[in-house]
């Protein structure tokens, strides 16, 4: 039976599409002095993002500071200093210019730029204290440059404790930015390699939702869309990351997801990767969830939780008369080849076999949500093995 029930509320003002960086001027500003927050990387710099976004800003008659300090699997440590410059400074909203971890940080700045304490005191799940937000956070206007995360449109943002080695969801439905800018023409820049992760974290997005047990119909229906736009154009993508056309479609199925995961929450593939690159702090988020990809939804496809969401993702993956689960494994398998991530091994990373049990119980302690939204129970020991079966 299809569930008929959902709750769909997104205040953002999405404007999509190639040469929209050029419509930033012409949109009302949530303040007069922003903190443009962007990646401690070059590439911003480098291909003249930056100068284009500040002089759309100076459009808008908007004062911003810059505050270049964000990082791969953005740590706790930068989003207090980021917050504690946009108080210094007087900052009235949030500009978030660059890809998922900058993205992903703007939720927690927003809110460490107004709120007392530490991150860690609103935190939900592992050593977090779980206290709600006491004043409401700055407004954000988020600015896309590659295709992963989808943060772009949503709540959500996922922030490293190092000491603790915990990566933890931090969101709040006051948070959802007021302006995204989607412009694929931002994302050609981006390496083959990371245009693959990134790619392949938006996809399991969309197909992690389609196998929750909270799959609604309008979720199952944008999911779908996009899980098929992935598939078809991604590896284009990663062939030729001047191909507009696959950046638009891979842009598109990212975006989505962003939308999908406000609908019906993402299951416990997303836990597990966050544990391991929590441990392992040179993995890329897409990386991990590959690696472990296969024998997640193996998992499933043998306890027969939800044959159907994986035969009906297998049609829309290149494979339009598949009648069984495992044909989404084909389907899975074939495009992991074509994109070259077919052999990523946790061993490069430093991975060793005896942690598969530690990565299990760090899963469910720091973001143990998600996997009440798989479609059966999972076992600490029953999680390990999947990251047994994966270790390579």
């Amino acid at each position: 039976m299809m569930n008929m029930n959902f709750n769909f509320n997104n205040p953002t003002n999405l404007i999509f599409g190639s040469g929209k960086l050029n419509e930033l001027g012409k949109q009302k500003m949530p303040g007069k002095k922003a903190l443009l927050l962007i990646s401690n990387g070059t590439s911003v710099k480098k291909y003249g993002t930056l100068a284009r976004v500040e002089e759309q800003l100076k459009q808008t008659g908007t004062e911003y500071v810059i505050c270049a300090n964000i990082h791969e699997n953005p740590s706790k440590e930068v989003v207090m200093e980021a917050a504690a410059m946009a108080k210094e400074n007087q900052c009235d909203f949030i500009v978030a210019l660059g890809g998922g971890a900058v993205l992903d940080s703007a939720v927690a700045v927003a809110a460490m730029a107004t709120n007392p304490g530490d991150l860690w005191d609103y935190v939900n799940g592992g050593t977090g204290k779980a206290q709600p937000l006491v004043n409401p956070a700055l407004p954000i206007v988020t600015i896309a440059t590659s295709s992963g995360t989808g943060s772009e449109i949503n709540c959500w943002g996922v922030i490293s404790n190092h000491e603790t080695n915990e990566k933890i969801g931090f969101g709040d439905p006051s948070i959802v930015p007021v302006l995204a800018i989607v412009d694929p023409e931002l994302m050609k820049t981006v390496p083959a390699k990371y245009t693959a992760y990134q790619g392949f974290d938006a996809l399991f997005h969309n197909t992690e939702v389609m196998i929750s047990n909270g799959v609604n119909i309008l979720s199952e229906t944008i999911a779908l869309s996009a899980i098929e736009s992935i598939y078809k154009y991604l590896p284009r993508a990663v062939k030729d990351g001047n191909d507009l056309e696959a950046r638009e479609h891979v842009a598109y199925g990212s975006t989505i997801a962003g939308i999908t995961m406000q609908l019906t929450n993402t299951t416990a593939q997303h836990s597990m990767e966050h544990a391991m690159s929590a441990y392992h702090h040179n993995l890329p988020h897409g990386a991990g969830l590959i690696m472990i990809s296969r024998a997640f939804a193996e998992f499933f496809i043998e306890k027969h939780a939800c044959d159907g969401q994986f035969v009906k993702m297998a049609k829309v993956m290149g494979i339009p008369d598949a009648d069984k689960p495992e044909d989404f494994i084909t389907a899975l398998v074939n495009l992991q080849k074509e994109c070259g991530v077919d052999d990523l091994k946790m061993s490069d990373y430093g991975f060793k076999p005896e942690e598969s049990m530690t990565l299990a119980v760090n899963a469910r302690e720091t973001m143990g949500g998600l996997f009440l939204s798989n479609p059966c129970e999972m076992s600490n020991e029953e999680c390990a093995g999947i990251f047994d079966k994966s270790y390579r």
